[in-house]
């Protein structure tokens, strides 16, 4: 699974890294991504190929305070009318939002009010699997909380080892900040071969 705001820059990597694996993958992109005319080309092409794309918030709010989970940041009304927007810049490049069925919250981070406003809109709230540290793969060298692209790999596949990956759900971020040079999606045909030496498959949503 891969999530994206207006960084982009690896799409056209991991792009090809799918086609070179014959997978499917899932691609949850907001709605200032959509509107960035540079993106639109390899959004088409993701749609083209028959990757799943849905929704991950208009504009990349944060829905609760990281220190508080339980508070909500935004209004009933705020979450709403931002998911919408989301769904309709989808809509616009030729997406039937009828059948996009699941939603990524912006940032991974929400509450259960959120969730509940979010499946009232028909949309089921999904997130990657819990103990998995690949989505740190934003994390910059200046950040305390940085981890290096080995280091994610490597607690992959402790994770792996401890719990196993049946129904997991990885998600890689196919843009990230300049300063970080270490690009995680660089290394996923590696990630991917080695599932697949595990006997792992690979879907979409």
């Amino acid at each position: 699974m891969f999530s994206a705001d207006s960084v982009f820059e690896g799409a056209p990597s991991i792009l090809k890294t799918l086609d070179k694996n014959k997978i499917k993958a899932s691609f949850f992109l907001t709605g200032n991504c959509l509107r960035m005319k540079e993106h639109e080309p390899v959004i088409k092409e993701i749609i083209r190929k028959g990757h799943y794309v849905g929704g991950h918030s208009d504009k990349h709010l944060l829905y609760a305070p990281w220190g508080n989970r339980q508070q909500s940041l935004v209004s009933a009304d705020s979450l709403i009318n931002d998911l919408r927007q989301n769904m309709a810049e989808l809509a616009k490049f030729g997406i039937d939002i009828s059948k996009v069925h699941y939603y990524l919250p912006p940032y991974e981070w929400y509450n259960l009010s959120n969730v509940g406003l979010v499946e009232a809109q028909g949309q089921v709230v999904i997130n990657f699997t819990s103990g998995l540290r690949t989505a740190a793969d934003y994390t910059t060298p200046d950040m305390k909380n940085y981890m290096s692209s080995q280091q994610l790999i490597d607690q992959l596949f402790t994770f792996e080892k401890e719990n196993g990956l049946n129904g997991g759900i990885i998600l890689i971020h196919p843009g990230t900040h300049p300063t970080r040079t270490d690009k995680l999606y660089l290394r996923l045909d590696e990630i991917i071969k080695e599932l697949k030496k595990k006997g792992y498959s690979f879907d979409r949503l």
